[in-house]
């Protein structure tokens, strides 16, 4: 998605997947984000089949519901990346953070 998407929109969502979150993977390269996915990995596959490059590509989960600061959770399967540095579910890298909640505060809109 290039389109801003509302907390409602995400509450939605996550009613219908998990309750409380929805999964997304963030394109930092693109500034764009794929949401709604069962797994991570769907929403990779499809940016990628998109035109992203495997290296922007980041998992987060959203919880609409917590206080704004909360909103983002940095875990994911798909950001375990040893040889690039990244040797955890989470984002380790803090500038790469900030571009991930860069992105989701633009798109993700009260």
């Amino acid at each position: 998605m290039s389109a801003p998407v509302t907390l409602e929109e995400l509450r939605r969502l996550a009613g219908q997947q998990f309750g409380d979150f929805v999964k997304a993977v963030v394109d930092v390269g693109r500034g764009v984000m794929a949401i709604g996915g069962e797994l991570h990995a769907d929403e990779e596959a499809l940016l990628l089949q998109d035109g992203a490059g495997q290296a922007d590509l980041w998992g987060i989960n959203l919880y609409p519901d917590r206080p704004s600061a909360e909103l983002i959770e940095f875990d994911s399967m798909i950001n375990v990346r040893p040889s690039r540095g990244n040797r955890s579910r989470g984002v380790e890298d803090a500038a790469v953070q900030r571009q991930i909640q860069d992105i989701v505060g633009r798109l993700v809109v009260s």
